[in-house]
């Protein structure tokens, strides 16, 4: 399984189609096995969602996300949740493992 997370300084940020960096973190046997970080393609309708699928990404847990791209990664297999708190991409893969990961509304600034 591998999560994508976007991040502003080391946590995730709210402003996912905008934000420099993605932490990108792989689990096996509910336990976190690879953590990088990636700078993603420029911000184009499409783009992070076919990038992401490339990458392996399996779930996206994020603070906010237009509809348009809830859509594509709908279409790409990729499961989104929203509404997640700023915090680690190491806290919240551990908190979605043990089904403590608080999700609220989806906070999209679109």
């Amino acid at each position: 399984m591998k999560f994508a997370i976007p991040l502003a300084d080391g946590k995730l940020t709210a402003h996912f189609g905008h934000c420099q960096e993605f932490a990108l973190v792989e689990v096996e046997d509910n336990e976190i096995k690879k953590k990088e970080t990636l700078v993603p393609p420029p911000h184009e309708p499409g783009v992070l969602p076919r990038w992401l699928h490339e990458l392996g990404t399996n779930i996206i847990i994020a603070g906010g996300m237009g509809a348009r791209a809830l859509d594509l990664f709908a279409q790409n297999d990729i499961k989104v949740l929203t509404g997640a708190p700023s915090l680690t991409p190491e806290e919240l893969v551990k908190q979605y493992l043990d089904n403590s990961l608080q999700t609220g509304a989806n906070v999209c600034d679109h």
